[in-house]
C-alpha cells in the first residue's frame, strides 16, 4: 500500500496525470490508468474507478500495487547460434530482434525461451525466474556475443567478473560500431553518468546534474574507418571500437549520441539524422532506410571460465545485414 498527500499543484489536475508526475513512483500513465480502472486507488478513503477524477489539495491517495508474480518461462525450439559450450557455459551470437529475456510486451520468443529448451532444467536460476543464466545482456536489435552460466557456481563467479567491469584486467567487452559523423579526436573516454530519461522510461540520457538515479558509465572508443562523401573532407560516417568499462542500458547509443555522432539506424536516438539520409544517392539511402536497428554489434568478449581459471575470448564477424551496410558506405559513389 503506498499513501500519498496531494500537494497543491494537484487541485484541478487529473488523478492519473498528477500520479505520473510522482516520481518516487515510478510508475507509467497508462499503468496507472489500468490500476485506477481496477480499483486499486482510493481517494480519502473511496474507490476511484476514473482515470479523469478531478484531484483537490489535501487528498489522501492511497494505491494498492497487486504482488509481483514470476512467470516462469517455457521452452521454445529457437535456433541458437552456439559458438562454444561446456558443462559450466554457453557462448552464443545472437541474433537481431530477439530479446534476451522474457518482460512486459515479450514473454515468449526470447533467448531465455530458447535455452530454456536447449538446457531443460539445469539452467541456472541465480538471475532469478525470468533470467535463469543471464548475468549481461545484449539490446533487443544489438547482435553479437554472450555468454551463459549453465549452473550457480558458474552464474556466481560470472557475475563477479561482470559487476567488476573489468577494472581486474580480465573481462573484456569490445562492440564495433557504425556512427553517423567524425568522432573527434579518434581515440578517447567518454566518461558521462547515464540515468532514465524524464519522459520516457524505457530510454536513457546523460545526467548533467546529480540526480539520485544516475549510474556512472565510461566508454572507451576508437576509430577504425571513416567513409568520405564523394572523395571529399567531408567525413559521412565512421565505424569505431567501442570497449565497455561499464555495462549501463543503451550506454553506448547514447554517449555517442550525446558527442553528436549517433549509431546509423538508431530510432530512438539518431532520428536527427533523418534529413541527412534523405540528400544520399541510391542505392545507400534506400540501404539505410531499410535497416531496421542500431549498427551495433558485440564483436569480442573476454572473461575467466569459472571452473578451469582459463582466460577465454570470442570473437564473432558482423552479421550480414551490418556488412552490407558497411559496404555500402565504402563505396566511393555516396
Amino acid at each position: 500500500m503506498i499513501k500519498m498527500l496531494t500537494d497543491d499543484h494537484a487541485h484541478g489536475r487529473r488523478l492519473d496525470q498528477w500520479l505520473a508526475q510522482q516520481r518516487t513512483l515510478g510508475l507509467s500513465r497508462n499503468r496507472l490508468q489500468s490500476l485506477i480502472r481496477e480499483r486499486m486507488v482510493a481517494i480519502n478513503g473511496e474507490q476511484i474507478t476514473k482515470p479523469r477524477f478531478k484531484l483537490a489539495r489535501d487528498c489522501e491517495v492511497e494505491i494498492r500495487l497487486p504482488s509481483a508474480t514470476e512467470i516462469t518461462p517455457r521452452g521454445e525450439d529457437i535456433p541458437l547460434d552456439i559458438i562454444y559450450e561446456d558443462n559450466d557455459v554457453i557462448v552464443l551470437n545472437k541474433s537481431a530482434n530477439l530479446v534476451v529475456h522474457p518482460g512486459h510486451g515479450n514473454w515468449t520468443g526470447t533467448l531465455v525461451n530458447a535455452l530454456v529448451h536447449h538446457c531443460g532444467e539445469s539452467l541456472s536460476g541465480i538471475g532469478g525466474v525470468r533470467r535463469p543464466g543471464i548475468v549481461h545482456r545484449l539490446d533487443k536489435n544489438t547482435t553479437g556475443v554472450m555468454v551463459v552460466a549453465k549452473n550457480d557456481h558458474t552464474h556466481y563467479h560470472l557475475s563477479r567478473q561482470f559487476a567488476d567491469h573489468g577494472r581486474s584486467g580480465i573481462l573484456k567487452r569490445t562492440y564495433t560500431a557504425l556512427v553517423w559523423g567524425l568522432p573527434s579526436p579518434g581515440n578517447s573516454t567518454i566518461d558521462l553518468p547515464l540515468a532514465r530519461s524524464h519522459y520516457d522510461k524505457t530510454r536513457r540520457v546523460v545526467a548533467k546534474e546529480p540526480r539520485a538515479d544516475a549510474r556512472y558509465a565510461i566508454t572507451h572508443y576508437t576509430l577504425m574507418e571513416k567513409f568520405a562523401k564523394n572523395d571529399t573532407a567531408t567525413v559521412l560516417a565512421s565505424l569505431v571500437q567501442c570497449r565497455l568499462e561499464t555495462g549501463r542500458t543503451h550506454q553506448i547509443r547514447v554517449h555517442m549520441t550525446y558527442i553528436g555522432h549517433p549509431l546509423v539506424g538508431d530510432k530512438d536516438y539518431g532520428n536527427v539524422f533523418k534529413t541527412k539520409v534523405n540528400r544520399l544517392k541510391e542505392p545507400l539511402k534506400t540501404i539505410i532506410c531499410s535497416f531496421p536497428r542500431q549498427a551495433l554489434h558485440a564483436q569480442r568478449l573476454t572473461f575467466k571460465h569459472p571452473s578451469t581459471d582459463k582466460i577465454m575470448t570470442f570473437t564473432t564477424v558482423l552479421p550480414d545485414d551490418m556488412q552490407r551496410l558497411v559496404e555500402a558506405f565504402r563505396e566511393k559513389e555516396i
